[in-house]
């Protein structure tokens, strides 16, 4: 048989049920009577009358169903075999608190739960004390037991609500954060691609500058090209001009 898993709720001892129909636990054992004992009794002996169950059985009959209710008992297959194993009804003692808590922390120090955030390990731990208590109270008393049931399953629900937001948060805060990386990643692409064409319009500017240069150089050339061939051009229609007047001054004169 496989060892059961360790818990804080106290089990009794498993009970092994086949699962072929004819092997089921009888409720009694039948009587074996040798041919013998036939033939010595003439008349069919009459059966025992069955005892009447008490209030107090029918009481702890009741209990038990209440606490199999609350705590259900659990099961586990090896090969052919089913095993089950129902809470403890034992009535719990002060010790038994005692050493509840002693086993609690012992587990808490093996298993080292997270200190923040939702912890499975300590969730366990605690919820498993907790059945601990609720079947030591529903012993004593099982209305008492059923109440604190409910609160344990008000509770479950309530952590499983807490979950469920706290994934959810931990899901979209994931995504915010995929979707900022990606922004990230396409902001520095941009970045990088501006950058290249902010080279790119710098080379064109500087040679747009050169060909300006260029161009300015040649201008201011060609302008004094025609600047001196203009003056070239004066200077040579002013002695042309100055011939003529002397030519003119020399005619008149003649003619005098």
């Amino acid at each position: 048989m496989n060892p059961s898993a360790e818990s804080l709720l106290k089990y009794d001892h498993p009970v092994l049920i086949r699962k072929s129909t004819d092997s089921k636990s009888p409720k009694g054992r039948p009587l074996k009577v040798s041919p013998q004992q036939v033939g010595e009794w003439s008349t069919p002996v009459p059966p025992s009358p069955k005892s009447k169950p008490t209030s107090t059985d029918t009481t702890k009959q009741e209990d038990k169903k209440i606490l199999n209710a609350i705590l259900p008992p659990r099961e586990w297959t090896e090969g052919t075999q089913l095993w089950v194993q129902q809470v403890s009804s034992a009535p719990p003692t002060r010790t038994d608190v005692i050493h509840l808590e002693e086993l609690l922390d012992t587990k808490l120090y093996q298993r080292q739960p997270r200190q923040t955030g939702l912890c499975p390990v300590s969730r366990e731990l605690y919820s498993q004390c907790f059945d601990e208590l609720i079947r030591q109270v529903t012993v004593r008393c099982a209305e008492r037991g059923r109440l604190l049931s409910r609160v344990r399953d008000e509770i479950k629900m309530t952590i499983a609500v807490y979950q469920t937001l706290y994934e959810s948060g931990v899901a979209f805060g994931m995504r915010k954060a995929l979707r900022s990386v990606q922004g990230e990643v396409d902001m520095e692409k941009k970045i990088t691609d501006l950058d290249d064409e902010k080279l790119e319009l710098k080379k064109q500017l500087n040679e747009l500058k050169s060909q300006c240069d260029v161009i300015k150089k040649r201008e201011t050339e060609r302008r004094q090209i025609e600047k001196k061939m203009h003056e070239e051009e004066i200077q040579l229609l002013k002695r042309v001009n100055l011939k003529l007047k002397t030519q003119l001054e020399l005619t008149l004169t003649s003619k005098k």
